[in-house]
């Protein structure tokens, strides 16, 4: 499998961007990308979700507890999160969902077949991740400041 196109990373920002906008009125800006391991200190929420057709891997969203209850209690009209419950996960899971439809629909649109597969979520402590492609870690930020950390394990055929 070959490394990821560098002309194939705008359309997971830009979802990634436009879709945190319109669910949550947050606007984020994009950090300077790296090539990271996915090791993830501290307490760690990640929403992960598969892709497959021309592209292949996963894609992470990494975040605090802290801005995992901020995401959700914005999906969720604003009620309060005190713990991240099946609710409030499931709120996140949809939030990836929305970004990953998104970028299959912006890959459909220049002829790039991906599919997606449902979301998953993980929440725990110095978590530690393995995938069969080299991480690209960028980070995505709100005045400045890292919000979440986009994470592209994905490569092609």
């Amino acid at each position: 499998m070959k490394a990821l196109n560098v002309a194939h990373i705008n359309p997971f920002l830009q979802s990634s961007q436009s879709v945190i906008e319109m669910a949550t009125q947050i606007k984020v800006t994009v950090g300077k990308p790296e090539i990271a391991k996915l090791n993830f200190p501290g307490t760690s929420v990640i929403l992960g979700v598969g892709v497959t057709g021309a592209l292949k891997g996963q894609v992470l969203l990494a975040m605090t507890e802290g801005n995992a209850k901020i995401f959700a209690s914005k999906m969720m009209m604003g009620m309060p999160i005190e713990t991240l419950d099946e609710m409030a996960k499931s709120a996140l899971c949809e939030l990836s969902n929305m970004i990953m439809g998104n970028t299959a629909t912006l890959f459909a649109s220049s002829g790039i077949a991906m599919d997606i597969t449902p979301p998953f979520s993980m929440q725990g402590d110095n978590l530690t991740l393995q995938t069969d492609v080299q991480a690209l870690r960028i980070p995505m930020l709100e005045n400045g400041a890292e919000l979440f950390a986009l994470y592209l394990c994905v490569g092609e055929e």
